[in-house]
């Protein structure tokens, strides 16, 4: 059984990945010349916000498009409430 779990934000996450890796492969290219501790705290620190950030794009996406699918049609109260949680899981 195969499961299609694409969502039209996966390319943009990939983009974001991708230049997380090679923001990461270029702070470890500053560790081996021996760059300042600060310059690699701030450049890993840029890093974590990437990946961060695409973890958020993905988990958000999942919330907004799947939750529907899986629950199915609501009465209004109850989409309500749903649409309430999706609102509030923004702020995660």
């Amino acid at each position: 059984m195969v499961n299609d779990h694409k969502h039209q934000s996966h390319p943009d996450i990939i983009k974001r990945l991708k230049r997380a890796r090679g923001h990461l492969e270029s702070v470890i290219g500053m560790m081996d010349q021996g760059k300042p501790c600060l310059e690699l705290a701030q450049q890993l620190h840029a890093v974590e916000k990437a990946i961060q950030q695409a973890k958020r794009v993905l988990v958000q996406d999942h919330i907004e498009h799947c939750l529907d699918d899986a629950i199915g049609q609501l009465e209004p109260e109850q989409q309500r409430r749903v649409d309430e949680f999706k609102a509030i899981a923004r702020y995660l």
